[in-house]
């Protein structure tokens, strides 16, 4: 009896044994596969990352350099691209139409696969843009819609009509005119007549605007009003001060200016030192409300100045990273993402588009804006 419960006792403990033996060897297995496909997941995933863009392409079409947000947009699309994998030529016009011509025809001529252009003159790219369609290279109008032609594929862009209501609701909000206050004397200035954006800017401030002209709240001494009379040819701000020191002289001898639309930075730089050239900022004569565009280091130092008085901000990195998305897209065949389908007619079509957010910035956000976003460094202000 003693034996037979002996012989019992080992068959238990055996059975015990090898349970878990096999329980250890299943786990270690299991482990094992796991750690193998891990590894063999993430090293695909490298190899996806590596190889995105490989093979492919791309022609980048830049107005300038005298701008610092174009260096911007150009450096922030030759990093993403080439993080995807992808070859990059970027090239800068300094203005001149028909050197852009001539870097496009050579984009063309050896082959890109993708163009991305924001154009000078947006109603000069017709037949270059023919060429690129015969070779079926892709075509993405930059912040700068491209005018007059069918072979353009998609655009990218910041919400343009959004800038100006930006711009002139600041003037709304610093004068009071809400409230009832006024009246104002404001002078008003357009961006270049040749590019598409300055229409945008211009019409969204006037549906801002134009109801306080109406009702006399707000009086554009000098009567100029509309592009026609109001643009500034290729964005020059020297053009911009030639022309506020003539409205100084001609209009405001005893009137005082109240505020400036002014769609650009480098327009708002030479429309403030004509405002200093006869007295405006000092104790006796307040800076009048001036507006701006793109956030460049001189005008947030002007901000901070207390001289020109806010700037709409539009985050570069952000629509680079869109239009290399829209490039994905389209290479691999997928759908491209745009989030307006009616807006943007060039004449010929309606694009399609991807529009960003822009935001308004002045003293009061400057640093949560520009600095804690990383867009530029504290000390680029010092």
């Amino acid at each position: 009896m003693k034996f037979r419960k002996l012989f019992l006792l080992l068959i238990a403990l055996l059975a015990m044994f090898i349970f878990t033996a096999c329980g250890s060897s299943e786990e270690e297995a299991e482990e094992t596969t796991e750690d193998t496909t891990a590894e063999t997941t993430d090293a695909d995933t490298e190899e996806v990352a590596e190889t995105t863009g490989e093979g492919y392409s791309i022609g980048i079409s830049m107005p300038t350099k005298s701008s610092t947000r174009w260096i911007s947009d150009g450096e922030s699309m030759v990093q993403f691209f080439e993080e995807q994998g992808y070859e990059t030529d970027l090239q800068y016009a300094e203005d001149d139409i028909p050197n852009q011509l001539a870097q496009i025809e050579n984009m063309v001529t050896k082959g890109v696969d993708v163009l991305i252009i924001a154009a000078i003159d947006g109603t000069t790219l017709s037949d270059v843009l023919q060429q690129a369609a015969d070779q079926d290279i892709k075509v993405i109008a930059y912040d700068r819609l491209i005018r007059d032609s069918a072979n353009v594929d998609y655009y990218a862009t910041f919400d343009n009509f959004q800038v100006g209501v930006l711009q002139a609701s600041y003037i709304e909000d610093a004068l009071g005119l809400a409230d009832g206050n006024g009246p104002f004397n404001i002078e008003l200035f357009g961006g270049s007549p040749d590019d598409n954006n300055a229409y945008f800017f211009y019409d969204g401030a006037m549906s801002v605007l134009q109801p306080y002209i109406d009702n006399g709240q707000l009086v554009v001494q000098s009567g100029q009003m509309g592009m026609d009379q109001v643009s500034t040819l290729r964005w020059d701000g020297a053009t911009a001060q030639a022309r506020m020191e003539n409205l100084l002289s001609a209009y405001y001898t005893e009137e005082r200016v109240d505020a400036v639309l002014s769609p650009y930075d480098g327009l708002s730089i030479g429309i403030i030192s004509s405002l200093k050239g006869v007295g405006y900022g000092s104790d006796d004569l307040p800076m009048p409300v001036v507006t701006g565009q793109d956030a460049e280091v001189p005008s947030v130092k002007s901000i901070l100045a207390g001289e020109q008085t806010s700037t709409v901000f539009k985050d570069t990195r952000e629509l680079a990273k869109q239009t290399v998305a829209m490039v994905d897209a389209l290479l691999s065949g997928e759908e491209v993402p745009v989030n307006d389908t009616e807006t943007y007619e060039n004449g010929v079509k309606i694009v399609p588009s991807y529009l960003l957010v822009p935001i308004s910035v002045d003293i009061n956000n400057w640093e949560a804006a520009l600095i804690e976003t990383g867009y530029y460094t504290a000390e680029e202000f010092e």
